[in-house]
């Protein structure tokens, strides 16, 4: 049998929902898709088809995706005018970013 996440939260007492909604908000705000990334910039597809010297449907094709290159990536960002970082994070210590992997030297 399975029991979704919503039914768990609804046995919840009203203060532990409000908690899990807040935390929900947040981390809904900290991540966001290329699509949103590049609207949040004023940037249409087209615009960056001409940035990346691509057509328009390189650049939805690139938004759909949910693997692609480091360099794919790094490019994109950089085309919207922003820096590539790569972090990991583990359970017991504080993030550290990763270096040697973006063609940058990082």
């Amino acid at each position: 049998m399975t029991i979704s996440l919503n039914n768990i939260i609804n046995k919840m007492p009203e203060e532990q929902k409000v908690l899990v909604h807040d935390r929900y908000k947040i981390l809904c705000d900290e991540a966001y898709t290329l699509q949103e990334l590049r609207k949040a910039q004023d940037l249409t597809q087209i615009r960056m088809a001409e940035i990346l010297e691509t057509k328009q449907g390189s650049i939805s094709k690139i938004e759909k995706r949910s693997d692609m290159m480091l360099s794919t990536l790094q490019n994109y960002v950089e085309a919207m005018g922003g820096s590539l970082e790569l972090t990991v994070s583990f359970p017991d210590s504080q993030p550290v970013e990763l270096i040697g992997l973006l063609g940058d030297g990082r």
